[in-house]
């Protein structure tokens, strides 16, 4: 029944629109355990101070659902067909449409609901980026991709820019093979980072990296990083666009990804006179309010100044 159960349950996630998905073992991350360890205590994790909490579930997720046997790894991709103007402020592409917590959280919810309609009573929770899930680990133990340099997920036939998701459920199903690292001697994404965030051993210092600086710090950017942040106003994509495997990346297909066209117009000018009344049309559904209008505002004086 294992092998029946992972085909209806992966053919499904295909049909909802997922890029892919992978199944492993629910158990303790060992290796992961003293990475995580040696990454908090060099700080740098910044002031995600969150980050340092539930350490035992980020590594264990028989903690987050009772009697877990199976974690169901997804992507989904958000790689998206226009991009903005290349003299302009710039945004991440994941956050070009409504936020992924929501449009994800939806499909997996119906992927959860099939789940229970065909294969009976499942005990399992759904996870997007937000809980203490090492999304990245699991994504690798169920073959869905490897851990590139600049330490996102990265598929051979896709590249990186898509999201990851799981579903951690009390059922046993047939366990993928782990992805093999095909990163080999490139570095491009080492070399262009403009704030050496991305260390060796496939690490990233995140209290140097451009999206920590626009997203989660909320005090003053440290004025010596002026003039490398290469007019990234939220979020930034460098080390994915240098990226030689994201030449496989193709567009997306799903129309609450896809930016309200003003958005990809806009000129410094007019981000810089944004207006809240703006921001909030602009960014009604999006990830970008995270940053919230002041935030963005920051960023916009910091990289014009």
């Amino acid at each position: 029944m294992k092998k029946k159960y992972t085909q209806l349950i992966k053919a499904e996630a295909q049909r909802l629109g997922f890029l892919s998905c992978g199944v492993s073992k629910a158990d303790f991350l060992e290796e992961e355990a003293p990475k995580l360890e040696q990454w908090l205590s060099n700080g740098f994790h910044g002031e995600m101070k969150y980050m340092e909490n539930h350490f035992d579930k980020r590594l264990d997720p028989r903690l987050l659902v009772d009697g877990a046997k199976s974690i169901i790894s997804l992507s989904y991709n958000y790689y998206p067909e226009k991009e903005q103007r290349n003299d302009s402020y710039k945004i991440s592409k994941y956050a070009y449409g409504q936020d992924y917590h929501q449009v994800i959280k939806a499909k997996l919810k119906e992927l959860s609901s099939f789940i229970q309609d065909t294969i009976g009573e499942v005990n399992g929770r759904a996870f997007v980026d937000s809980a203490p899930v090492m999304e990245r680990a699991w994504a690798k133990k169920s073959g869905i991709g490897w851990v590139g340099k600049h330490s996102l997920t990265l598929q051979k036939q896709q590249g990186s820019f898509f999201f990851l998701a799981e579903l951690i459920v009390d059922l046993d199903l047939e366990y993928d093979t782990p992805s093999t690292d095909h990163c080999g001697t490139c570095t491009q994404c080492i070399d262009a980072c403009p704030t050496d965030a991305i260390l060796p051993n496939n690490t990233v210092d995140g209290s140097k990296c451009i999206s920590y600086f626009t997203i989660e710090l909320k005090d003053h950017i440290p004025p010596h990083y002026k003039d490398k942040f290469n007019d990234w106003m939220f979020g930034c994509d460098i080390c994915q666009d240098v990226c030689p495997w994201n030449r496989f990346s193709v567009p997306h297909n799903q129309p609450l990804f896809t930016p309200n066209e003003k958005l990809l117009t806009m000129s410094k000018r007019e981000w810089e006179e944004v207006s809240e009344a703006v921001f909030g049309k602009l960014f009604k559904k999006s990830a970008v309010k995270r940053t919230k209008f002041s935030g963005l505002k920051r960023n916009i004086t910091f990289l014009k100044d």
